[in-house]
């Protein structure tokens, strides 16, 4: 039986790695450009504040000529959290913004965070649209962080933590309070492609990007109050610290896939 949380999994979790992922197979020439900015938006609005060269905000496929100069490698998703800010250019407007936000894309000398914006709409729909903001990087910001692993280490260290977390959750009894999980961790055995990559990654990227994209859903699900009080201060602390290391590893393998190598 199909739940909400299952099919929230297959979502792709952040628009940073969408972004970096089409973005870095233009730059390629693995993908037209007529394609990146529907692949990145999908069925939401994209906008672009701050662009060099625009005085007001402009539609992706306006903004990312500014990038056609840039190679792939020079491309990259950064996804900080406090105390762990690895792959940032250093301290500055965009650092913050970006441990903020919890991603952001370095492109060359820019950076760009994404920001979701809720509307109403005169006969009360909300709908929402997603701003990129864009930030001026400083001149002598590191080309890249060389501490963040690769795809093959972050693959090792996903499969370890994740057996350690769900042992942990187990010995919780996290599915009687949030009994939805059993759907959404269902889904990390059989990813149904709305979370692939473009062309140009190899496989272990891709299976890399697959699954760490559906397990960062359900880690947005664990970590989420459950329905009526079903869990307890005492208990949400265990939750989150079990939780803690699997996170990190979750954010290192999106990382790891969404920067590896591009191949023809």
């Amino acid at each position: 039986m199909s739940t909400p949380a299952a099919g929230a999994a297959t979502l792709t979790p952040r628009r940073s790695s969408r972004f970096v992922a089409w973005v870095r197979a233009w730059r390629a020439g693995l993908v037209p450009f007529d394609e990146v900015a529907d692949a990145i938006a999908g069925h939401e609005e994209h906008l672009v504040a701050d662009a060099p060269g625009t005085w007001t905000d402009v539609s992706l496929p306006q903004a990312l000529p500014t990038l056609a100069k840039l190679s792939p490698d020079e491309i990259r998703l950064v996804l900080p959290a406090p105390g762990d800010p690895r792959g940032l250019p250093g301290p500055g407007d965009f650092a913050g913004a970006a441990l903020l936000a919890g991603e952001a894309v370095v492109a060359g000398g820019l950076g760009l965070i994404p920001q979701v914006r809720t509307h109403t709409s005169g006969s009360g729909d909300t709908f929402e649209t997603v701003l990129w903001r864009v930030y001026p990087l400083p001149a002598d910001a590191p080309a890249a962080s060389l501490t963040l692993p690769g795809a093959a280490e972050a693959e090792a260290e996903l499969a370890a933590a994740l057996a350690d977390t769900t042992a942990a959750l187990t010995r919780l009894d996290v599915a009687q309070w949030r009994p939805e999980l059993a759907g959404a961790l269902e889904a990390l055995r059989r990813p149904d492609g709305a979370t692939d990559l473009p062309p140009g990654f190899d496989p272990r990227a891709r299976r890399l990007f697959a699954r760490a994209a559906v397990l960062d859903r359900v880690l947005a699900l664990a970590g989420h109050a459950a329905p009526g009080g079903a869990i307890n201060n005492h208990e949400a602390q265990q939750r989150d610290a079990a939780l803690r290391p699997l996170t990190t590893a979750c954010r290192q393998a999106l990382v790891a896939a969404c920067n590896a190598p591009l191949r023809p």
